[in-house]
């Protein structure tokens, strides 16, 4: 029985010690890399990592940059940004770079910088090297190169403008980014050219556009710090007030057709409304001139008209139609 358990003591030891030695073998690199870079993590240490499925290189090798730059970062630190998807190397390679460049950057804003630019352009890494060497952001706005706004006069100013920017470091998480700097930017330069007097004043001083511009405050609420505006190119466009007044023509010549038109057919109606009055009237002439015959007998039956009368009456006809039909003879020789 003695004998057993000692066997059994002596084979468990030897497991262990297998163990141990595989641990040691596999982590033996990684160990010495950290202890001659001054950086060193324990054996436990990279075991625990290995076992929550954290590469165990990538953070030593993280670790050992931040050591190097004066930056002591513990494991746990680096750990807990990887467990939260973060870019770990990236975010010491901005952490350093800020560190040189002697920009005040905590790690905890790094981490943030760097999970709120996650699934984007952006890095981490972009906009510290943004903070230390500022960006030029050409005005691009739907696809045109350059900004057209329209002076008092209605000629039309092109605008090529240049925005250069410094990242915020401290603002740049949730702050809105480059869009919203270059749209700012657009409509206070088309504001500009539209209070202008004419486009002389916007060709004669450019500069007065960067002036007004930046008086603004254009950058407050993003992640940027507008350092200046520069105005690349300034060309004429288009009258637009020219186009307006002759659209203004049109649109009231149109309208004078309209009010015409109606009153022609106004004038037509009224035209027909008489001509049906003047048949109404020769209808009614013709049935008072069919009642004379019978007027005449009623003067006959009662007294009123006696023969002589009567002829006196057919002769007065006669001689009006005689007259009628000689003026009529003459009117058609004439």
């Amino acid at each position: 029985m003695e004998i057993d358990s000692t066997l059994i003591i002596f084979i468990a030891g030897g497991i262990v010690l297998l163990v141990l030695s595989i641990v040691i073998i596999s982590f033996f690199n990684t160990w010495l890399k950290a202890l001659l870079s001054r950086a060193p993590v324990g054996f436990p240490t990279l075991l625990a990592m290995r076992l929550r499925g954290v590469p165990v290189g990538l953070l030593v090798t993280a670790r050992i940059a931040a050591v190097k730059a004066g930056k002591n970062l513990t494991t746990d630190q680096l750990e807990a940004h990887y467990l939260a998807e973060g870019n770990v190397l990236q975010t010491v390679q901005a952490l350093v770079a800020a560190s040189k460049a002697n920009i005040d950057l905590e790690w905890d804003r790094a981490c943030a910088i760097d999970l709120a630019t996650r699934g984007t352009a952006k890095s981490v890494l972009e906009a510290v090297r943004t903070s230390i060497n500022p960006k030029i952001i050409d005005c691009v706005i739907e696809g045109r190169d350059t900004i057209d706004g329209v002076a008092k006069d209605g000629i039309q100013v092109k605008v090529r403008a240049r925005v250069t920017v410094r990242s915020n470091l401290d603002r740049y998480v949730g702050s809105a980014q480059e869009e919203t700097v270059i749209a700012r930017v657009g409509k206070s330069i088309v504001s500009t050219i539209g209070s202008s007097e004419n486009y002389k004043v916007v060709l004669e001083n450019p500069n007065s556009i960067t002036e007004s511009v930046l008086a603004r405050g254009l950058d407050q609420g993003t992640a940027f710090e507008i350092l200046s505006i520069d105005i690349a190119d300034v060309d004429l466009g288009e009258n637009r007030g020219a186009q307006l007044r002759a659209s203004q023509a049109a649109a009231d010549k149109e309208v004078a057709q309209a009010q015409a038109e109606i009153r022609r057919a106004a004038a037509v109606a009224l035209e027909q409304e008489n001509k049906a009055k003047v048949q109404e009237m020769q209808a009614k002439l013709v049935e008072a001139e069919a009642q004379i015959p019978m007027a005449i007998s009623d003067a006959f039956r009662q007294g009123h008209l006696g023969v002589m009368d009567y002829y006196r009456l057919r002769n007065l006809q006669a001689d009006t139609d005689m007259r009628d039909t000689i003026s009529k003879d003459e009117g058609e020789r004439e």
